[in-house]
């Protein structure tokens, strides 16, 4: 191992490896930051300049870079403009977005870009440490372990719903839910809910929807309420975070870095469910008083998901590297490009091919350095983009946001999509209805229909829940989150009856 290690190292100093990461890196960071091109868009275009490089340690450490420099820029686009153009950075936006209307722009993007690197450093040294004990454990979970792993996903929701809105919450993820319905279904290769519109065959796609729930709506509020058609005047202040608020998050990004990191290792889940997970459990154990931050500008509620989603990127090498399977449609990409160089990633790639599978975990340290070096000096830059009154951009929004959806599924009738959908949205956001819920139920609901009909074919019924014990664990937590909540709300309200009597 350490002389793999070695190897591993030398390779990733080279210069032209190392013009990989920093070319990567740059390239993934700032297209990343538009909303719509996610890492999948940005690879599948790198993927001919990659191969036609003919050596796989430059190819695929070029890819590499692009992709957690686009998860990585692509917080940006969250938290100054909300319009997530990818699925892992979305919950970076529940409380990125408020802290940026805040005044605090600066700050939040500076707690963006430590969490990122911190969750990508973490990773990387876990993924140097555990990969190959971790590809025999990715091996164990089967469509019932993810079924249930979902379940968990959906029952975290109320960390999603402000006070008194967990019944709301609850409402805007059923209807998710069944929005994931739509197109062909998982057991049977039919249509479903399409009302003969062929468009609508393929179903909902992520992006026309996350713009509808989150840009369409903001960019709505602004020109009905004209008074905050003014940006935000004077130099972009509150850079650095405080003393204070550097201990309050290193737990956190501690925590959600090492959890990221073991969700991004299982094949299907990724940077996705590792960020809104993240999110809901450290407002699950945070206190009263914390919790009512959350969804408000809280700095731990960004810090949770932008170290997840990036920890959870370099877990999913771990299954791309170990076993040669694909842990999402982005390690898809990257497995097509490696199988085109010649390189069959699995077991015997640690042996075969050292030089690769090393020079990769090693130019992953060296990269989440180089996107926190580009990042930081570029903060007061970025941020300036909200002092650009809002008359200017309101069709900066509306543009990048129809250009996302139609780039999207590369059809106009994502366009009408949108638009109604980002009605609708604006419609539920006047009355008080929380909306990420309902795209976290759209992005669950699809992978868990397909694993629990796998699973009932497999079992004929649904005695796979008992059968298998890590799943019936899975769902024992499950149970607990939604419990938690509300039995963590009746002793505050017996405590507050408690005093009022004492009075």
């Amino acid at each position: 191992m350490l002389e793999g290690i070695l190897i591993g190292l030398q390779t990733a100093l080279s210069i032209q490896n190392l013009l990989m990461v920093i070319g990567g890196c740059l390239i993934g960071t700032f297209i990343g930051m538009l909303p719509g091109l996610g890492p999948m868009s940005i690879i599948a275009i790198m993927i001919p300049v990659a191969i036609s490089m003919g050596d796989p340690s430059a190819a695929l450490i070029l890819l590499a870079g692009v992709y957690y420099g686009a998860i990585f820029g692509g917080s940006t686009s969250s938290i100054l403009l909300n319009a997530p153009g990818v699925a892992g950075t979305v919950a970076s936006s529940f409380d990125g977005y408020p802290m940026a209307r805040q005044g605090k722009a600066g700050k939040a993007l500076t707690i963006a870009a430590i969490a990122s690197f911190a969750g990508g450093t973490i990773g990387a040294i876990l993924l140097m440490v555990f990969a190959p004990a971790l590809s025999s454990v990715a091996l164990l979970f089967h469509s019932a372990e993810y079924f249930a792993l979902m379940v968990v996903g959906l029952s975290a929701i109320a960390a999603f719903a402000g006070t008194g809105q967990v019944a709301k919450a609850m409402i805007m993820t059923i209807l998710g839910l069944i929005m994931a319905t739509v197109g062909e279904g998982a057991l049977f290769n039919l249509p479903r809910f399409t009302m003969g519109i062929m468009d609508l065959q393929s179903g909902f796609g992520f992006i026309t929807l996350a713009m509808a729930m989150f840009a369409l709506p903001e960019a709505l509020f602004l020109v009905l309420k004209p008074k905050d058609l003014k940006g935000d005047e004077g130099e972009i202040k509150d850079l650095r975070i405080t003393r204070a608020e550097a201990r309050s998050i290193a737990p956190v990004i501690g925590r959600q870095s090492m959890q990221g990191f073991f969700i991004g290792v299982l094949p299907g889940a990724g940077a996705t469910i590792a960020s809104f997970l993240g999110y809901a459990v450290e407002r699950n154990i945070a206190t009263k008083a914390e919790q009512e931050e959350f969804g408000k500008g809280s700095i731990k509620g960004l810090a949770a998901p932008e170290s997840a989603n990036n920890a959870a990127c370099t877990g999913s090498f771990v299954p791309l590297l170990t076993l040669g399977i694909p842990g999402s449609g982005t390690t898809a990409i990257l497995l097509g490009a490696l199988i085109a160089l010649n390189v069959t990633p699995g077991p015997r790639l640690m042996l075969d091919a050292p030089e690769v599978f090393w020079a990769v975990i090693m130019s992953m340290f060296i990269g989440n350095l180089v996107l926190l070096i580009l990042n930081l000096p570029l903060i007061p830059y970025i941020a300036k983009v909200l002092s650009i009154p809002r008359n200017y951009l309101i069709p900066f929004i509306l543009f990048f946001t129809l250009m996302g959806a139609y780039i999207g599924q590369n059809n106009a009738t994502e366009l009408l999509i949108l638009v109604g959908f980002g009605i609708c949205a604006t419609a539920l956001k006047f009355a008080d209805y929380p909306l990420a819920p309902l795209l976290i139920g759209f992005i669950l609901g699809g992978m868990m229909e397909n694993n629990f009909s796998r699973s009932m074919q497999l079992y004929d019924g649904i005695s796979f829940i008992w059968e298998r014990p890590m799943t019936l664990g899975l769902l024992v937590i499950a149970v607990i989150l939604i419990v938690l909540p509300s039995y963590r709300a009746r002793i505050a309200r017996r405590k507050a009856e408690g005093v009022a009597d004492g009075d």
